[in-house]
C-alpha cells in the first residue's frame, strides 16, 4: 500500500544497473523548475512549517458518470488544506526531465492509480495506464523564483482521467484565497506577477485555456491521450523527501504503480534541457519533442506537415533541415525552409518561437510570452549544424 509516510521515511535499496540516467541532469541545480517541483514535499511543506502526518489521508473518490467534482477536495487527492497538496495515501509525485514551456508556471504532478492497478511499461510511448488513472497537473508561479520552495500562487489544476470510454480532461481554477480550486471548464486569464532568478519582476497574463483546447495537444490518432509520462521522460531522479532521490521508474515498480519494466536494460531517456554538462543535440531534441513533439508526429495533430519533432524522428528532412513547409502562411516569415542548418535567423521554427503573434507563434497555444531560454537552445543547435546550401 503507497503512503504518504513512503515519502518522508522509507529509504529504498535501488537498482539502478542498466539505467541510462544522469544524475546530474535530474538534479541539477540549474534546471529549477524540475527541482522545484521534485523537492515540493522536502522543502515547500518545510517553508509552511507543518508536518504532514499531523492530517488524515482521505479516500479517493471518483464520479460514477465520468463527470467532474465541482471542486478539486472532492476527489480527496490531497489530505488536510487542499492548497498545500500534501498527497493522500497513493497519490504519487513525479516530475518530468524537461518540461513543457508555460509562461514560466512551475508544475507540481501526481498520479493515482486503484488499489491492485498499475502502468504496463511501454519504451516509446505513454505508459498504459490502468482505467481509473488520474494525471493531476497544478501550475503555480513562485513569488520569487530564486526562492522557488517559498510563498507562491496556484493558479489552475488539470486532471487526466482514464475511463472506461477513454480519457476525460478536467480543468480546475483557483480561487483568491487559494483554498480551493473549482471546476472552471471555459478558460480564464489571470495576471501574475514574480520575481525571477535575476531579481527582475516579471509580468504575465496567463491563460488557462478551455477544456476543448486540451484536445489540440493531447491527441494521438484522434484519442485523447497524455503526454508528459513516457519512459524517456520519467527515467530521472526525483527527491522524494526524507526517502532522499531515487529514480523515478524504479521507485514506480517498487511502489507497485509499473509492471513489465526491467531496469536491468537500458532504457530512453530525454535530456535536461537547461543542464549546459549535456550534449547539445540531446538538449535541443529534449526540448522540442516536450514542446513541440506531442503534435509534431507521425500521429498528432501536426502529422500532415511531414515536419516531425518527436525524440523518435530520426530523419533529418523529417525533422525540418532543409524541408520547405506544407503550409506557414505568415509564419513562415518570407523564408524557405523550417531549418538551415548553420543559419538560425533563416530558419523557420526560430522565428516561430520568436514571436508572440497569435497567427505566427509556436508552439501555438500554452504559451503567450517568448521563452527566451529556449530560443537561445534552439539556436545555439541549428548553429552548431554543419553550414550549407538548401538548394543543392
Amino acid at each position: 500500500m503507497l503512503t504518504t509516510k513512503h515519502y518522508f521515511t522509507c529509504i529504498l535499496t535501488v537498482i539502478t544497473l542498466g539505467l541510462m540516467t544522469c544524475n546530474k541532469g535530474a538534479v541539477n541545480e540549474k534546471n529549477q523548475e524540475a527541482e522545484a517541483s521534485s523537492a515540493i514535499f522536502k522543502s515547500h511543506i518545510e517553508f509552511l512549517g507543518i508536518n504532514p502526518d499531523d492530517f488524515e489521508s482521505n479516500t479517493i473518490v471518483l464520479p460514477q458518470d465520468d463527470s467532474p467534482f465541482p471542486t478539486l477536495s472532492d476527489y480527496g487527492f490531497f489530505k488536510g488544506p487542499v492548497q498545500y497538496l500534501i498527497p493522500s495515501d497513493g497519490v504519487l509525485p513525479y516530475t518530468l526531465n524537461s518540461e513543457l514551456f508555460s509562461d514560466y508556471a512551475y508544475k507540481a504532478r501526481f498520479v493515482w492509480m486503484p488499489q491492485g492497478s498499475a502502468a504496463k511499461y511501454r519504451k516509446d510511448e505513454v505508459l498504459d495506464f490502468p482505467v481509473g488513472t488520474v494525471l493531476i497537473k497544478n501550475f503555480y508561479y513562485p513569488a520569487d523564483m530564486r526562492n522557488p520552495h517559498g510563498e507562491r500562487r496556484l493558479i489552475e489544476t488539470r486532471l487526466l482521467v482514464n475511463t472506461q470510454s477513454g480519457w476525460k480532461n478536467y480543468p480546475y481554477l483557483w480561487n483568491e484565497d487559494q483554498t480551493e480550486a473549482e471546476y472552471h471548464p471555459f478558460g480564464e486569464f489571470t495576471k501574475v506577477s514574480w520575481i525571477d532568478v535575476k531579481g527582475e519582476e516579471q509580468h504575465v497574463n496567463y491563460m488557462q485555456p478551455q477544456q476543448g483546447q486540451c484536445k489540440s495537444c493531447h491527441i494521438v490518432d484522434d484519442n485523447v491521450m497524455p503526454i508528459g509520462p513516457k519512459v524517456r521522460n520519467l527515467n530521472g531522479l526525483f527527491d522524494y523527501g526524507e526517502e532522499g532521490k531515487h529514480n523515478q521508474l524504479v521507485y514506480w515498480q517498487q511502489m507497485g504503480y509499473l509492471e513489465g519494466f526491467n531496469p536491468d536494460e537500458i532504457q530512453p531517456r530525454n535530456a535536461v534541457w537547461n543542464d549546459l554538462s549535456e550534449d547539445l543535440d540531446e538538449r535541443a531534441r529534449a526540448y522540442l519533442d516536450i514542446n513541440c513533439g506531442h503534435c509534431h508526429n507521425p500521429k498528432g495533430p501536426g502529422n500532415t506537415t511531414g515536419f516531425y519533432l518527436d525524440a523518435l524522428t530520426v530523419d533529418p528532412k523529417e525533422l525540418g533541415v532543409c524541408k520547405v513547409p506544407v503550409a506557414a502562411g505568415r509564419g513562415s516569415g518570407n523564408l524557405s525552409y523550417d531549418i538551415v542548418p548553420g543559419s538560425p535567423e533563416k530558419s523557420i521554427i526560430h522565428y516561430r518561437m520568436a514571436s508572440d503573434e497569435i497567427d505566427i507563434m509556436m508552439p501555438e497555444i500554452g504559451r503567450s510570452i517568448i521563452h527566451y531560454e529556449g530560443l537561445d537552445l534552439i539556436a545555439s543547435w541549428i548553429a552548431s549544424m554543419e553550414e550549407g546550401s538548401c538548394n543543392e
